[in-house]
């Protein structure tokens, strides 16, 4: 099978790093796959209150990299229900071919993930690509859409220092390595979790990254949007990302302050009181 892993001993280590973070977390929480869009697909479902959140990570992130996210979602009284995105590492779909398909395909995939795990209205999260494929889902299940550092609304800034840190970490990773490319995401002075940085050296060396995921074909049924991106985010620069948001959705952009391009990571609080 083509997969998004470069062995088989590699997909290993990924899944157990996964399912490690996920028993060592002290919310209590399930587990459990569903088939979406024909993708073999792991959700992790925390909490309860009358609002469903639904959160859909980045490139390379999945629900066990996503912890502190969670923890502060379940904190402010919600229901969370976590994806791993297929084509993704983590615990879901690890086809290759899936990491290259366009936005349609995981807009679909997402509203079946929606019929699967939601009863009723949903507020959906995306962060960065998992912003992309919230875009292009016309699930009528989504009540309210949380974009955080979208992707799919234009094309990102790649500054020269983190192109070279992205090169460096893909070509030799190390946790050095992994801890320079990092903090180009974060706001200066932010150091990442040291979970982090061994997830994120795990992944340059086990698995395949997939590409930037093009431009999402926005769907005609008008939901509330919510945009939000860190003042120092080195993908998406506010001063010239929030024309563009104002130009695609009609909405002004939240920038939040002292966060980068990883908010998910550096005021999970916050995004959790935009709910």
């Amino acid at each position: 099978m083509d997969s998004i892993y470069r062995s088989a001993a590699g997909r290993e280590h990924i899944h157990r790093w996964c399912t490690d973070r996920l028993d060592a977390w002290p919310v209590p929480h399930e587990r459990s796959q569903v088939t979406a869009n024909g993708a073999l697909t792991h959700l992790v479902t925390a909490g309860s209150g009358p609002t469903t959140v639904v959160f859909v990570p980045g490139t390379n992130f999945n629900a066990a990299a996503s912890l502190p996210l969670a923890t502060a979602v379940t904190a402010a009284g919600h229901r969370l229900v976590m994806a791993d995105v297929p084509g993704q590492p983590g615990l879901s779909s690890e086809k290759r071919t899936i990491s290259g398909v366009r936005l349609p395909w995981y807009g679909t995939w997402l509203s079946e993930v929606l019929e699967t795990a939601v009863a009723g209205p949903a507020v959906v999260i995306g962060h960065s690509f998992g912003a992309a494929i919230a875009l292009s889902s016309p699930s009528p299940r989504i009540d309210r859409l949380v974009l955080v550092s979208p992707g799919g609304l234009g094309r990102l800034r790649l500054a020269p220092g983190l192109l070279a840190a992205s090169a460096a970490w893909f070509m030799r990773p190390t946790p050095a390595r992994s801890t320079r490319l990092l903090q180009a995401m974060l706001a200066p002075g932010h150091q990442p979790r040291a979970e982090l940085v061994e997830w994120m050296t795990l992944v340059a060396r086990h698995s395949r990254s997939s590409g930037a995921p093009g431009t999402a074909d926005l769907p005609s049924r008008a939901v509330p949007r919510l945009v939000a991106t860190g003042v120092h985010d080195t993908f998406l620069p506010p001063r010239r990302f929030a024309p563009v948001v104002r130009a695609t959705l009609g909405t002004g952009l939240h920038v939040i302050p002292d966060a980068g391009h990883l908010v998910v990571e550096e005021h999970p609080d916050r995004l959790a009181a935009l709910v």
